[in-house]
């Protein structure tokens, strides 16, 4: 297999590694961000299981984003990053994990752990390619992860559908992993809705995953007919970490593309969320 060239570099985020890492350390520093540059503490408790991330273009997201990424870097070192994304391409198998070569970013390359890839090959997880190559929700992730800790390991899990079960499925196969994992979900919240209904939509969505409630994070989806694209990633991950005896998680930022540009009429909404055993 291939390596996996960036889809989206120059463009949801700078191309150059130089100029990547600017960008990075403006999001920290940036009035919606944590406010300062993390530290990675080599002796963390390690008590993150899983944190909600947004995907959109750094300008917009990159400041919420951040905070996630703040808080990993202060609960220490994990062997390997399972990333799940929506897939908005429409390519490929309707859960797909690749479990070839390397992907690469502006920071340099990114290696998969091609055991864990291949043990969570099932009836509902399939090997493939094409439901990557031109996805950004996963992609986005890393250079995040690359600016901390240089040299990781990942697994990037592209789910086309999103259903609960299909979910759930996926959830329970990651959980068995023996490994020192991190589970990433990468979602952003409503779109193109104006600011206030974005905010009161995205807010009970909100509720339902910080109560580690996969059942009711959809019910709530449909009720408001929400366009959060993500939520299948974020059960998933729900389910998973719970499995891994989770029990607690927080809301780290929450805001929407209008506090960055400065329109309100039409936002996306983004939220930082941890969830810890």
């Amino acid at each position: 297999m291939r390596t996996r060239k960036p889809a989206v570099s120059g463009m949801f985020y700078a191309g150059t590694a130089r100029e990547l890492e600017e960008q990075i350390e403006w999001c920290y520093k940036h009035e919606l961000g944590p406010g300062v540059m993390p530290q990675v503490n080599s002796e963390g408790p390690r008590e993150i299981v899983a944190i909600v991330a947004p995907h959109a273009g750094y300008y917009y997201s990159g400041p919420v984003a951040a905070h996630a990424y703040k808080e990993l870097a202060d609960d220490g070192i994990f062997d390997t990053a399972v990333i799940l994304g929506p897939n908005h391409t429409g390519y490929g198998y309707p859960v797909s994990v690749w479990v070839g070569a390397a992907w690469n970013t502006p920071l340099g390359e990114v290696e998969i752990n091609k055991t864990l890839a291949q043990k969570l090959l099932g009836e509902v997880i399939k090997a493939d390619e094409t439901a990557h190559v031109h996805e950004h929700s996963i992609e986005v992730q890393l250079p995040w992860l690359q600016h901390l800790y240089r040299k990781v390991k990942i697994v990037p899990i592209a789910m086309l559908t999103q259903d609960i079960e299909t979910a759930r499925t996926v959830g329970k196969a990651i959980s068995q992993a023996d490994d020192n994992l991190i589970l990433i979900a990468s979602s952003d919240f409503t779109h193109y809705e104006p600011h206030p209904v974005a905010v009161e939509k995205d807010g009970s969505m909100i509720e339902a995953i910080v109560a580690l409630d996969e059942e009711e994070l959809y019910k709530r989806c449909e009720r408001l007919n929400c366009t959060m694209w993500g939520y299948g990633p974020v059960a998933s991950v729900i389910v998973a970490a719970k499995e891994m005896k989770a029990k607690r998680a927080r809301l780290l930022k929450y805001a929407t593309s209008g506090d960055t540009s400065g329109d309100f009429s039409r936002v996306v909404g983004y939220g930082a969320i941890v969830i810890k055993r």
